[in-house]
């Protein structure tokens, strides 16, 4: 009788253990890129693209692709906690192209899992 009581009070705790280990609940993963002119002014309403860049021999299809604006603080913002999933190691790196007007500038920035990642881009 003692054991059996010893190995369903084993099994709950056991139970109980994996319930808070494994329901851990996921951060945001965000990268955030500010966008500065040559006077490293702010600069806002600037087409921010970012996208992944085959590393193969044989280029494959661009798999991450997103458009933004920065806003009045010359930053634009992606969430990429769709992309994320808990246990995977890394998210991205992804090209930067920044226009506004005339003013070009680009970058690469290297998103990490569950947290903001930031990178400042100049255009000229």
């Amino acid at each position: 009788m003692k054991t059996n009581r010893f190995l369903i009070l084993s099994l709950f705790a056991m139970f109980c253990m994996v319930s808070f280990v494994g329901c851990r609940k996921k951060q945001d993963t965000i990268a955030e890129i500010t966008v500065r002119d040559a006077s490293n002014q702010a600069v806002a309403g600037a087409r921010v693209v970012i996208y992944g860049q085959s590393t193969t021999n044989q280029p494959a299809n661009v798999v991450l692709y997103d458009t933004t604006t920065t806003n009045s603080a010359g930053v634009a913002i992606f969430n990429f906690n769709d992309v994320y999933q808990l246990g995977q190691a890394g998210v991205a790196v992804l090209n930067i192209d920044v226009q506004k007007d005339a003013l070009t500038g680009q970058g690469i920035i290297k998103v990490e899992q569950e947290v903001t990642s930031k990178e400042t881009v100049f255009v000229q």
